[in-house]
């Protein structure tokens, strides 16, 4: 039985075929998807992963509905898309300078209005709310992933709840060890445009599409898990504690108020005093109102104000553990803990600013490139897309320790020299931080301290130092 790679490989080089051998290109190649499907899903096997949770849910709740995540996702966002990416070559471990390629230029300018700025914003949204970001190759012609190579080629975005992993081993188990994503399908929902307008699912083999995953899923070999996803209840204690605060204020300013009445008033006569109390009493603008009763109502207030509930200390804890989740620090965001008392000023902002750039934003640049370069061809065999951030503002700091470490290795290097090693071997251990290459790379010429006294007559070295 062929496996799922072999289904997956023979129909996709059957619908992606030259332009003369398949008719119809005006319409996309992938929409002829019925029998692809029957072929690789027969019941609901479990040779296929989905993100774990709701996409929309994510975005709705804590995205769009909570200050706090709406905060820390914008303060990775600002950083994390003010970077480029170049060519490195890798030599002997190590990593050469900076270079451009051709190919590049589709990066730098994704879509007609679209930078790479854009690019990796709608990246790190993805990954925020889904875990997974997943991007493209399309063009004018409706052909998708290495089959789009016409006008007006540009990559796009795969939203990432419709985008569903397709597993294959040799002996068909998802589980085996030799398991691998042999497919990913891109199924969106109907577009709803009409009867005759039916939206079909899209096939993409792996290495036409980039997938972003920086924090993988303990659950899941092949998908990624949301920062979010460990902070849920803190999200929503930090909304319950919003709308805690929000009725607290609609209350009259205060917990709560109790309102006892004589045992001898009548139901119409006490839902009668409940309507008129509410109407001109609850409310921030009723708030520190005299109250006045008569026919022997009692007022008690009870329970007790923001302060002594110290109310932002409790709800800051929850900003703090949602930062440490997105891996910003709480000064970088902005959030009340983190500006309170010494943590404004300059050096522990910078050490903060350190922590994410160091902690955080190499991690998802360095995951980044590597899951862009997947729609690049490489110019050479070692040549590896790395994320440049000579010109990136959030870490430009980090440029005077570039420059002590370089003047460091310059007085290295100046040592070698005067000890008579070659200068290229010098180089070479300095980059490699490797005595080997010292070895047998001497130039036989010493200091002056190593050389033998000069005593002699007419400058000549004295054969014999110890005689007279």
């Amino acid at each position: 039985m062929a496996s799922t790679l072999d289904r997956v490989s023979a129909r996709h080089r059957a619908m992606t075929g030259r332009a003369d051998e398949v008719k119809g290109w005006s319409q996309p190649p992938f929409w002829r998807m019925e029998a692809l499907r029957n072929a690789l899903i027969g019941s609901s096997a479990p040779d296929r992963e989905r993100i774990e949770h709701e996409f929309e849910g994510y975005v709705a709740s804590a995205g769009k509905g909570n200050a706090v995540v709406f905060s820390c996702c914008y303060a990775r966002l600002r950083v994390f898309v003010d970077v480029q990416m170049l060519w490195r070559d890798r030599v002997d471990g190590q990593l050469g300078p900076f270079y451009d390629s051709e190919d590049l230029a589709l990066l730098r300018r994704p879509w007609p209005t679209g930078t790479l700025s854009n690019l990796l914003a709608w990246m790190e949204v993805d990954a925020t709310y889904a875990g997974n970001s997943y991007v493209t190759w399309c063009d004018d012609e409706g052909r998708y992933g290495r089959a789009a190579r016409g006008p007006g080629l540009r990559l796009t975005r795969l939203r990432p709840d419709w985008v569903t992993l397709v597993i294959g081993s040799h002996s068909e188990d998802p589980y085996a060890i030799d398991a691998q994503v042999v497919g990913l399908l891109y199924e969106p929902p109907t577009s709803g445009l009409g009867v005759d307008v039916r939206t079909k699912p899209v096939l993409l083999l792996p290495g036409e599409v980039c997938h972003y995953s920086p924090i993988p899923d303990p659950q899941a070999r092949f998908r990624g898990m949301s920062w979010l996803t460990p902070v849920l209840r803190e999200i929503g204690a930090d909304l319950a504690a919003t709308e805690h605060k929000t009725k607290f204020f609609e209350n009259g300013a205060a917990l709560s108020t109790v309102v006892s009445l004589d045992k001898d008033v009548t139901p119409e006569k006490f839902a009668e005093f409940v309507t008129l109390f509410k109407a001109q009493h609850e409310g921030p603008r009723n708030a520190y109102k005299t109250l006045f009763f008569g026919g022997g109502a009692d007022v008690t207030m009870r329970g007790v104000n923001l302060k002594e509930l110290d109310f932002k200390s409790v709800q800051g804890g929850g900003e703090t553990r949602i930062a440490a989740a997105a891996g910003v620090h709480p000064v970088v965001v902005g959030l009340s803990e983190g500006l309170s008392g010494s943590s404004l000023n300059a050096g522990n902002y910078q050490a903060a600013r350190r922590n994410v750039g160091d902690g955080t934003l190499r991690h998802l640049w360095g995951e980044a490139a590597a899951s862009l370069e997947t729609l690049f061809p490489r110019p050479s065999a070692a040549a590896e897309l790395r994320p440049d951030t000579r010109d990136t503002a959030f870490v430009r700091e980090d440029a005077k320790d570039v420059a002590q470490i370089q003047q460091t290795r310059a007085t290295a290097l100046r040592s070698l020299l005067d000890a008579g090693y070659e200068p290229d071997a010098a180089v070479e251990y300095l980059r490699t931080d490797d005595l080997a290459r010292l070895v047998g790379r001497h130039s036989g010429l010493y200091s002056v301290q190593l050389q033998p006294p000069i005593t002699g007559p007419g400058g000549q070295p004295d054969p014999d130092p110890g005689t007279e």
